[in-house]
């Protein structure tokens, strides 16, 4: 078995802003629904503030299919839950050979409990060469109440 291991970046860690992929131009994204007025490339683009949300409930797919193969390096995901308690797992993976087959990156749960705990942010460092699909799957609760997935921003350099 081949595994390695992926460290997030120290909180006190300045904040690299400099070298983030251009989603937009560089690749197509796939989503299993959204909210009309918090697109997915709300959670995507530079600059943006408001993020995605799910129109439906349940678990959610955001995918990215890149126009050429990617190396990432850098992989920052930031999740907000203002009004719900719950428990989320998400399910960061790629694919080299455009989504034949999947790699885990990583697996994760969070527990929302606002107003103290509202927001979760990741960051990973990952070497990963010829990503031709880089994939999030959202479960936003997994006691599977009602709650909507979102994402308030994903990066990658």
């Amino acid at each position: 078995m081949r595994k390695s291991l992926i460290a997030p970046i120290p909180q006190d860690a300045p904040p690299l802003d400099e070298g983030w992929l251009d989603l937009d131009r560089e690749a197509v994204v796939e989503v299993t629904s959204e909210n009309k007025d918090y697109p997915v490339e709300s959670a995507l683009v530079s600059g943006e503030t408001r993020g995605w949300r799910a129109a439906d409930s349940g678990t959610q797919t955001i995918r990215l299919i890149f126009d050429e193969p990617q190396r990432l390096k850098r992989i920052a995901l930031v999740f907000e839950e203002t009004e719900i308690e719950r428990t989320q797992e998400f399910v960061l993976r790629w694919s080299p050979d455009g989504g034949r087959s999947f790699r885990e990156i990583v697996r994760q749960q969070w527990n929302f409990s606002p107003p103290d705990s509202i927001r979760e942010v990741e960051e990973y460092q990952v070497e990963r060469s010829d990503v031709t699909v880089l994939e999030l799957v959202i479960v936003p609760d997994i006691s599977r109440g009602a709650a909507r997935a979102s994402l308030k921003s994903l990066r990658l350099s």
